[in-house]
């Protein structure tokens, strides 16, 4: 049984299930935000832009790391070469940037800091 094909499809299958995520995401993400309960002064159109841009960018990051995943995959168990190897560093660099900037841009602190009232946090 040849393993290199499974794991070819297991790869595209997380590529697609990667921009699946993010369309569907986008797509999903209108309406929760417009049903978002809001406090009374802060209701408007800004309210619901703040909403969709959280939204969102938790379905760009969970679309982010089925993205790595797949690239992982393809990387190391169909051509495991130091070039390829090395693509897939820059990759996974990147994406970890974006991931950090958008972690940031959704909760305000960057992954690593504990939120407010976790363990007597400030």
């Amino acid at each position: 049984m040849e393993f290199r094909p499974l794991i070819e499809t297991a790869g595209e299958y997380l590529d697609l299930a990667g921009v699946a995520v993010i369309v569907a995401g986008a797509l999903v993400s209108i309406p929760l935000a417009l049903r978002r309960k809001s406090p009374p002064r802060a209701a408007g159109p800004a309210t619901v832009y703040h909403s969709y841009r959280q939204l969102l960018g938790r379905s760009i990051l969970l679309g982010l790391e089925l993205l790595v995943a797949a690239d992982i995959i393809r990387t190391v168990a169909v051509t495991p070469t130091y070039a390829g190897v090395g693509v897939l560093a820059l990759i996974v660099l990147i994406r970890t940037f974006l991931s950090f900037s958008l972690e940031l841009e959704i909760t305000g602190r960057w992954p690593w800091q504990k939120e407010h009232g976790e363990n007597g946090g400030t």
